[in-house]
């Protein structure tokens, strides 16, 4: 198990989670009355990302696509993802729910939603599993902490605070991007080119 490689991936997942960025639907949710349980909501993001860390490339040589190509894409949705943190926008719509909200919308899609799952799977073109899952454990840990905190760190961080928080980890975000689409996007033209060239 590499260090700085587990750094490395847990800063990647802290941001695209974005737990600290996601607070304040967190503490709407519970205004209205929605109930969260944080050791479920831990547990189930735990097993979800588990289960995609191990059989997600499995499941996309089933539509014959190699994890390069899934890291181009990936890339592209983290990009996104960095936008709306720094812009405000939305892109991707959010599911909301009455009653208990541990599932539905934190687990999903707040915590382990497709964002995170795109970066974990694309992330194993370049990091070892082990870290990986390392890495995620560490994430899980953190929400698990913000999501028995909620109010505590409302009342540290403000508005302001979670604001600018948001804004840092995008520009984070929007940076890895860009790297995992440069890493990975010449390898795949370069692989195509090659199989054209032999297949010709």
């Amino acid at each position: 198990m590499n260090i700085q490689s587990v750094m490395s991936v847990s800063l990647i997942l802290f941001s695209v989670i974005d737990i600290v960025g996601t607070l304040p639907v967190i503490i709407d949710l519970k205004n209205k009355g929605v109930q969260i349980d944080a050791k479920k909501a831990a547990f189930y993001s735990l097993m979800l990302l588990t289960v995609f860390l191990v059989s997600g490339e499995g499941l996309l040589g089933l539509f014959g696509v190699d994890v390069k190509s899934f890291a181009v894409a990936g890339s592209l949705i983290l990009l996104f993802l960095g936008l709306e943190m720094i812009l405000g926008i939305r892109f991707f719509k959010e599911s909301s729910s009455s009653g208990s909200g541990t599932l539905v919308p934190v687990v999903f899609p707040l915590i382990a939603g497709a964002g995170t799952m795109t970066t974990v799977i694309s992330l194993k073109s370049k990091y070892d599993a082990m870290d990986i899952m390392a890495a995620i454990v560490i994430n899980i840990i953190l929400v698990f902490l913000v999501l028995r905190s909620t109010g505590w760190l409302k009342d540290r961080l403000g508005d302001a605070g979670i604001e600018v928080l948001r804004k840092v980890f995008g520009i984070i975000l929007l940076a890895i991007a860009i790297r995992l689409f440069k890493e990975n996007f010449q390898i795949v033209i370069t692989s195509d080119n090659h199989l054209s060239c032999i297949h010709y």
